[in-house]
């Protein structure tokens, strides 16, 4: 590609990984999982992190056979500032410094507004939003100093529509782009940028209930103008964008991985 200062480079190596060092939490499964895959076979060295430590070892396990590149495994509660500092701690001790960071770590909990405890509205909006708070205000500032990062915050088609029965999940989800966008500005000068994907259903644990319900299933593929729920593997095109050089003037922004659900 010529570039209008003359020089030349490959597109395809500007979502190469090479030498960077990924963090992904809530990412023994699902999204987190698929994720931390894709960006460990563009060339990063993942940490593996989530409540479990055997899940994380097995995952981890798994995805340096499959890529050939180094994991760690580590559990934190991202909702515990003493445990996200100990897992800094940790990481930086034995993997090195972080360049990506991808807060997935998430909770849902449904019920109408009546029906819900203030312990599960605090319950989510802890892991949901305080836990991205945490991890970023942990890992974000040596990204700065550096002169190199990439954060990306895991929000949801329920950042910016809604649902009976989502006050806490939908709460969160929403406050999350609110603190991208915030963050973004605040290190935009650093070389640090901070993006918001934000998916549509996809068949993950947390979607058990509706996936076993096929009334609730059929409704939710009724909203989706591409027919269907999206596939694992449908997510790691956006996380290896938004963690890559390819997305270096992007920053404050969200990606919707939805079949078209907010398009509406």
């Amino acid at each position: 590609m010529h570039l209008p200062n003359g020089l030349e480079k490959n597109i395809i190596d500007l979502f190469r990984l090479d030498g960077r060092k990924a963090l992904i939490t809530g990412s023994a499964k699902g999204l987190g999982r698929m994720m931390a895959h894709a960006l460990a076979e563009a060339g990063a060295e993942v940490v593996i992190t989530s409540r479990t430590l055997a899940e994380c070892e097995a995952t981890a396990q798994v995805i340096q056979s499959a890529s050939g590149r180094k994991t760690f495994a580590a559990a934190v509660d991202v909702t515990d500032e003493a445990d996200v500092q100990k897992l800094k701690a940790i990481v930086s001790e034995h993997f090195g410094p972080i360049d990506i960071l991808i807060n997935n770590a998430g909770i849902n909990i449904r019920g109408n507004i009546e029906d819900l405890s203030t312990a599960d509205f605090e319950a989510v909006m802890n892991t949901n939003l305080k836990g991205t708070f945490l991890c970023s205000k942990f890992f974000g500032p040596e990204m700065a100093q550096r002169g190199w990062g990439r954060i990306i915050n895991l929000g949801s088609i329920l950042s910016v529509i809604s649902m009976a029965g989502r006050t806490p999940y939908a709460s969160s989800k929403a406050a999350v782009l609110g603190l991208t966008r915030t963050l973004a500005m605040e290190w935009a000068t650093k070389g640090v940028t901070v993006n918001a994907i934000c998916p549509g259903p996809f068949a993950t644990d947390m979607n058990l209930q509706l996936l076993n319900d096929p009334q609730k299933y059929k409704a939710f593929v009724e909203k989706i103008p591409m027919g269907r729920w999206g596939e694992l593997h449908e997510i790691a095109g956006a996380a290896l964008f938004l963690a890559s050089d390819a997305s270096s003037y992007v920053t404050g922004t969200t990606l919707f991985v939805d079949g078209g659900w907010t398009a509406q």
